[in-house]
């Protein structure tokens, strides 16, 4: 950014480091004192391009690449019209299309390529979709509004909490104060034993430091007073969720597996018993997921046990 220059006055941020560059539509840049010489008498053009400049239209450049902040301005205008979403389309094919038609737009506007067709293009969409761009526009002022009320009740709670914290600290040293004028005057009018005395102030101290770390919790709320969640009230057919009372915890209870067979062998004893040696060995990548020899061999003689004691007539009175 130091060898940024300024291209009329060829000011450097080297040589002044309070240097602020402007950056307008054309995406040239200008110093700010050239700016305002530029505008002196009331208008001006770019030294580079020669397009007619507005002193409104200057900002401060924030990227490092002047072409970077024509692009975002570009894509912000652009932006503001084709507001289409993924649910106004048919298909995904359509949608994508439709954001590819951007991409377009915006890259031609950049590199000024056919700008009179690209605005003439611009222009007949915002002919054919007039009704649907004011409806997306209302829909996203809705969406705002939604999100800066939530932000702006986020802020009050912040603010009453950070209140309630105050008057805590506060109410806690005047306490302290009081219990240690309390102490001095215990010390000299009290009878007792000196050691004693402290002793007892020492332990009611400790105690009220013990309640102190336990602040009351933030009362924070997801929904207005009406039961609508926050974020929601942009919609006003949205109705609140009905709350559901808690369960008591799970409770893991280990499976009993009825398999009608033999018990199989450990997972210890299949290579002690030579169970593994009729197995081949896991690869790599077999391994790399969790799978061994011993694994496959275990399920194997599980599956191969299984159902031997099973009987057609088990649990049937036969008749003799």
């Amino acid at each position: 950014m130091e060898d940024q220059a300024c291209p009329r006055c060829k000011t450097t941020k080297y040589r002044n480091p309070s240097l602020k560059l402007m950056v307008n539509v054309c995406g040239h840049t200008l110093c700010e004192s050239c700016v305002d010489l530029l505008f002196l008498k009331g208008s001006g053009a770019c030294p580079e391009c020669m397009v007619p400049l507005r002193r409104n239209n200057f900002r401060v450049q924030l990227f490092e690449d002047p072409m970077v902040e024509k692009e975002v301005d570009i894509r912000r205008r652009i932006l503001r019209d084709y507001n289409k979403r993924e649910e106004d389309f048919g298909t995904l094919e359509e949608y994508n299309d439709y954001l590819e038609e951007i991409e377009d737009i915006v890259y031609n506007l950049c590199n000024n390529i056919e700008i009179i067709e690209t605005n003439k293009r611009i222009e007949a969409y915002k002919r054919d979709n007039r009704e649907v761009i004011q409806r997306n526009k209302t829909r996203v002022g809705r969406d705002e509004s939604a999100l800066e009320e939530m932000l702006e009740l986020e802020r009050v709670q912040e603010e009453s909490r950070k209140k309630e914290l105050d008057e805590l600290e506060t109410e806690h040293k005047k306490k302290k104060a009081r219990d240690k004028q309390a102490l001095i005057e215990e010390l000299m009018y009290s009878g007792k034993d000196a050691a004693q005395i402290v002793t007892e102030f020492a332990e009611k101290a400790e105690k009220q430091r013990e309640e102190e770390k336990q602040l009351p919790p933030p009362k924070l709320s997801n929904e207005f007073s009406t039961g609508i969640k926050f974020g929601q009230t942009a919609d006003p057919t949205l109705i609140p969720v009905p709350k559901s009372e808690e369960g008591p915890l799970f409770v893991y209870e280990p499976l009993i597996a009825i398999t009608d067979g033999p018990t199989p062998p450990p997972t210890n004893e299949i290579e002690s018993l030579g169970y593994i040696s009729h197995i081949r060995a896991e690869t790599q990548q077999e391994n790399a997921g969790g799978f061994t020899a011993t694994m496959a061999c275990e399920r194997a003689l599980q599956e191969a046990l299984q159902g031997l004691f099973y009987t057609p007539t088990a649990g049937v009175a036969v008749g003799i």
